[in-house]
């Protein structure tokens, strides 16, 4: 009986184990697609990163493939790519937040803008795939999202933590401010009680330093 009850849980072992490896390797393959589409979408690869005018914060580059006013992406397109220097990640971002689009890359939240709109932009990724290195993001890290009608830069200015249900992060602030969330703890294991967020703000690229902000959430 011992025996046949150590085989059984053998066997589940083996069958979690394998499902594990299964949805990992499913996960990288939906990623590089993704990135692949990305880098194309953003002419990342030729170094092109085409813009508008709206923000001092975007970098300028001639024949733009599209301008923002012609841009709108529908959901589980891919949209653009999200660099993090400090943790050498490039990710692609995705329209929409359900797990289907969480799957492939960092999601944008559709209620939100997008850059150079002036408003907040809402972009969240899991904690133990593509942000797996986010608790190592500090004030002054920054992040670059490339569009294909540009390139900008946001530096952090601050974080928070907040309930998993707290919706009240999702709002109107006025100004353009690069929000990413992410769950926490980072290594909790299973379903997280928490979202880790952190606010960026433009960095204009004329003055090669922080725009002035008060830090403020």
């Amino acid at each position: 009986m011992r025996k046949k009850a150590g085989a059984v849980l053998m066997a589940l072992g083996i069958l979690i184990v394998s499902i594990a490896v299964y949805q990992y390797v499913e996960h990288q393959i939906q990623l590089k697609k993704a990135l692949a589409q990305a880098e194309v979408l953003v002419g990342s690869k030729s170094g092109e990163l085409p813009v508008t005018k709206p923000l001092p914060t975007a970098k300028a580059a001639p024949n733009p493939s599209v301008t923002r006013e012609q841009f709108h992406p529908a959901d589980n397109d891919v949209i653009g790519l999200l660099e993090i220097p400090k943790i050498k990640a490039e990710l692609p971002i995705i329209e929409g937040t359900d797990e289907e689009m969480l799957e492939k890359g960092v999601g944008h939240y559709s209620g939100t803008v997008l850059p150079s709109d002036g408003e907040q932009i809402l972009l969240s990724g899991h904690r133990d795939t593509v942000f797996r290195k986010f608790g190592e993001l500090g004030i002054g890290d920054r992040f670059i999202v490339k569009m294909p009608y540009g390139s900008f830069e946001y530096e952090i200015a601050s974080t928070k933590i907040v309930d998993k249900d707290d919706t009240s992060v999702i709002r109107p602030m006025g100004k353009e401010v690069l929000v990413v969330s992410t769950c926490y703890p980072f290594r909790y294991v299973g379903a997280a009680p928490d979202r880790y967020v952190v606010y960026a703000y433009p960095v204009p690229t004329d003055q090669g330093t922080p725009s002035k902000t008060n830090g403020s959430a």
